[in-house]
This record gives structure tokens, C-alpha cells and sequence, in this order.
């Protein structure tokens, strides 16, 4: 599965690059965005990641 970090939301704090480094990534902006789709085992840190945003900036895309 992806996910999608909204850009005008994400305040570049980092928190779900360090939960799931193998999913999000910070970009040019140095805001985080999510680059590659969460394999099986990395779905409960990314779901992890997706609850602790400060700002509620990740969410599932389907």
C-alpha cells in the first residue's frame, strides 16, 4: 500500500522518516513525502507514523 503526505499540511518535523525510513523520505521542500509502497512488514510503523503526525499531514491512499 502508498500513502500520501499532504504538502501544504507536513511541517517537516521528520517523525515518519525516522519510524519508516524504507517508506517516507524528506524532499527538496524538506517536507516528508512518502516515496515507496509499505511492504507487509512495514505496515504497523507506517500506521504508526500515520497516527503520531503532529499535524495529521499522512493518510492511506487506496
Amino acid at each position: 500500500m502508498r500513502v500520501n503526505v499532504d504538502q501544504n499540511a507536513c511541517i517537516g518535523c521528520g517523525l515518519c522518516v525516522g519510524m519508516a525510513p524504507d517508506v517516507f523520505r524528506m524532499n527538496d521542500d524538506d517536507k516528508a513525502e512518502g516515496y515507496q509502497d509499505s511492504a507487509p512488514e512495514n505496515e504497523s510503523m507506517v500506521q504508526d507514523a500515520v497516527r503520531s503526525c503532529p499535524v495529521s499531514a499522512i493518510e492511506w491512499e487506496e
